[in-house]
């Protein structure tokens, strides 16, 4: 889903070192003064905007159902950005990370999804929210005090494959406890990039998200097809259920259903929204 927080900003490139003399020291110590006061000030201004858009942060919710025949499993909440400068979920999660201040923005979502889960009714099912691998580094989400724990039993944490989890030494531990505390753990987007599977064993998973570039146009792609069928079998093999997400068309849920997905999620089911849109009976044309 993203990429590791930026770091600091790199020296001066050796062809511009080698172009200077070695009796310019001052003017090399001018140069990188300035880039350091250019660094800083492009920071606080990424600050400002990133905590003037989190202050008004969305939350949309994407209905999640059953393949078999529609009906409703739960939602996906989803972030919204309509900050001029930070427009769109990306950019709000790039600048968190420029900032160091993904923990901050874990919170905020989990704060508005809490909020607006808590008095919807059991009817719409269970709540997925997505974790960035360093939020399983933030000790308040295993806070019984934190605004999800109360609903626990209705929520899917969703860890997404696209960030690597090589630094979060203790994963299983971290795991557990949240599955102590009564979350279900999915695995977010299988087949985005890392592996997933050497650092989770499917005992403590109860979901796999499908990335949708397995699903995008999958009844085209025999090769998509047969990564998917092994997928499917080896996640029920363990009592995992195997959600495909990112589904556009019907041609696409006709392959998942017969390759045995259990629960669809796409555009041709329903679009994100604010609570809570209901899917039709069965998928849009």
């Amino acid at each position: 889903m993203t990429t590791l927080p930026s770091q600091s900003p790199s020296p001066t490139p050796p062809e511009e070192d080698a172009e200077r003399p070695a009796s310019a020291p001052p003017e090399t110590g001018e140069h990188e003064a300035e880039r350091l006061r250019q660094y800083t000030n492009d920071l606080a201004d990424i600050e400002a905007k990133f905590e003037r858009a989190l202050a008004s942060v969305e939350m949309v919710f994407q209905p999640i159902v059953h393949a078999n025949d529609y009906a409703l499993f739960g939602y996906e909440a989803l972030l919204r950005s309509s900050d001029p400068d930070l427009p769109h979920a990306g950019a709000l999660l790039d600048a968190a990370e420029r900032l160091h201040r993904l923990a901050k923005l874990g919170r905020v979502v989990r704060k508005h999804v809490a909020e607006t889960f808590s008095t919807a009714d059991e009817s719409v099912g269970s709540l997925f929210v997505n974790l960035h691998a360093l939020d399983l580094l933030d000790r308040s989400l295993t806070s019984k005090f934190m605004p999800l724990a109360k609903i626990s039993h209705r929520v899917v944490l969703e860890v997404t494959e696209r960030a690597s989890l090589d630094f979060v030494t203790d994963i299983k531990f971290r795991v557990a406890e949240l599955r102590e505390m009564g979350f279900r753990i999915a695995i977010d987007d299988l087949g985005a990039g890392h592996s997933r599977m050497d650092r989770f064993s499917l005992l403590d998973t109860d979901f796999v998200k499908l990335d949708m570039a397995l699903v995008r146009d999958i009844d085209a792609h025999a090769m998509k097809r047969e990564l998917v069928s092994s997928v499917v079998k080896l996640c029920h093999d363990q009592g995992v259920l195997v959600i495909g997400e990112g589904v556009e068309t019907a041609a696409e849920i006709e392959v998942l259903i017969d390759l045995g997905c259990d629960l669809l999620q796409g555009y041709h089911i329903a679009r994100p929204a604010p609570p809570f849109v209901i899917p039709s009976c069965t998928p849009s044309p």
